[in-house]
């Protein structure tokens, strides 16, 4: 199971790699910074629904370590 699934693991201010809507067929990622949690459910089979910094909106895929 991905990380990205369960909202516990994911904070404000983490670095991570997200899928947004337009990017689901292609599987593109973005990587960006955690602005808000949008998923309110503790865990997504598709990824927690962030916002990132940038104000891009996607599921995270992946979460990076702050030392990367």
């Amino acid at each position: 199971m991905n990380e990205g699934n369960f909202r516990n693991n994911i904070q404000p201010g983490m670095l991570v790699k997200v899928v947004q809507k337009k990017h689901q067929r292609s599987g593109e990622l973005t990587t960006g910074l955690v602005k808000a949690i949008l998923t309110k459910s503790p865990q997504h089979p598709h990824g927690i629904k962030v916002k990132l910094d940038t104000g891009e909106v996607g599921r995270v895929k992946e979460i990076l370590d702050e030392d990367e």
